[in-house]
């Protein structure tokens, strides 16, 4: 299936990792597999999430304030719990928590109100259920895959016939999903724990594309996915064809109340141009407390992106990647006519800002935002070797306090030299 239109437009989407291993700010799974605390405390979880002030429509406001087109909610991490009355199994927040109701349809319900698009995370592992440590990985890239007892067999003895079973389960969950929430994106997860044929990769993508034949799959449904995932790190190239950036706003994915190295305003809207610029969406992830409040901290952070975003919208919307390196020193965007170029500067310019090799002419130059003229010249350049265009830098009342965007009004279509000059 072609990429949907919605996917690379959005340029902003929302993770939530929302579970019981809010309730001791716990890392979510992983803190029981790799021994930083008992099992038993981690499972000790379920009798704290209350999820008493969780309020979907409050989080979906806030998401429109951040300029978000869609979200991204935990529906199942690697520890099985299930946000849903699932009746695969009896692991979930309606049955086992203080909660006790499903957290999912409310939030797909409130995205959908406002326009924004559904999605659900789901791990393909689950450490907890009975038949997931059965089979074993014939070449992880990590060897505890094959020695932790949460995902391998004791003795590493495989039993085919339990794996079966847990596909079956597996595949229930997902069809749950598919049916009841009608997610627009399966966030998968938990791949790199066996190969593609041993997760059944394709049946599964054949079943939830037979349920909604719309629904976009990210990369960890292995060739079966429709973009990549690159995490906590902006490519220096960009992947082929669409592709997201999951990140986080401080240095945990759930709520870890100990961890206050948030990223700032500033350092968010250049992770986001960055990405937007390379032609990537940016994924950036919250964790909201157990009672399903967002702490104030990253509401902060979404609220100064989003008015970031409001502020220069045209530079966002509707555009399409920019700028190859080396042309100018920061990210851009452009229009999807091509006749605009957005440079955007993160620094106060000084004197004036250059762009080499662009060989459509320039109409006019203007500060996004303001709307203040800019003046602009062409110097030098010989043969087919464009000369540089140089903009002269904003008054200070114009230069924007996380990052300035100048719009280049373009006489055609955008053309650029690539070329290495004249011998």
């Amino acid at each position: 299936m072609p990429m949907q239109p919605w996917f690379p437009d959005a340029k902003l989407g929302i993770f939530v990792h929302y579970g019981i291993y809010a309730v001791d700010g716990v890392p979510e799974s992983w803190s029981f597999y790799l021994g930083q605390i008992p099992h038993e405390r981690y499972m000790k979880q379920l009798d704290g999430f209350t999820a008493s002030r969780y309020d979907p429509g409050a989080w979906a406001d806030l998401f429109v304030r951040a300029g978000a087109g869609y979200a991204v909610l935990t529906a199942r991490h690697h520890d099985g719990v299930a946000l849903w009355d699932t009746a695969q199994g009896e692991l979930n927040v309606v049955r086992h928590t203080p909660a006790g109701r499903d957290l999912i349809a409310p939030y797909a319900d409130a995205l959908r109100e406002r326009g924004l698009k559904v999605g659900l995370y789901y791990s393909h592992s689950d450490w907890n259920h009975p038949d997931y440590a059965s089979v074993l990985h014939p070449d992880p890239r990590e060897e505890q895959v094959r020695t932790n007892r949460f995902s391998a067999p004791p003795d590493g003895v495989e039993d085919p016939e339990a794996w079966a079973r847990f596909l079956a389960y597996r595949d229930a969950q997902v069809g749950e999903l598919v049916a009841r929430f009608r997610p627009d994106l399966l966030w998968f997860d938990g791949e790199w724990e066996r190969t593609e044929e041993q997760w059944r990769m394709r049946e599964l993508a054949e079943r939830i594309l037979a349920g909604n034949p719309e629904t976009v799959l990210n990369a960890r449904m292995l060739s079966h996915g429709d973009y990549a995932t690159p995490e906590q790190g902006v490519p220096l190239v960009a992947p082929d064809g669409p592709w997201e950036l999951c990140l986080t706003v401080n240095d945990s994915w759930g709520h870890q109340p100990q961890d206050t190295n948030h990223k700032s305003v500033r350092q968010l809207v250049r992770y986001f141009t960055e990405t937007i610029a390379m032609g990537g969406n940016l994924l950036l992830d919250i964790g909201p407390r157990e009672d399903g409040t967002i702490p104030a901290e990253q509401v902060a952070r979404l609220e100064g992106l989003g008015a970031w975003i409001g502020r220069h919208s045209d530079a966002v919307r509707g555009t399409v990647a920019g700028l190859p390196a080396g042309h100018h020193y920061g990210p851009s965007t452009v229009s999807a006519d091509r006749r605009t170029l957005y440079l955007v500067c993160f620094d106060v310019p000084r004197e004036s800002v250059a762009v080499r090799g662009l060989r459509t002419p320039v109409r006019r130059v203007s500060v996004l935002g303001t709307g203040a003229a800019l003046r602009h010249r062409v110097i030098g350049g010989l043969h087919e070797v464009p000369g540089v265009l140089w903009i002269d830098a904003p008054e200070a009342g114009d230069v924007d306090e996380e990052a300035t965007v100048l719009a280049v009004e373009l006489d055609g279509e955008l053309e650029l030299y690539r070329g290495t000059g004249r011998d």
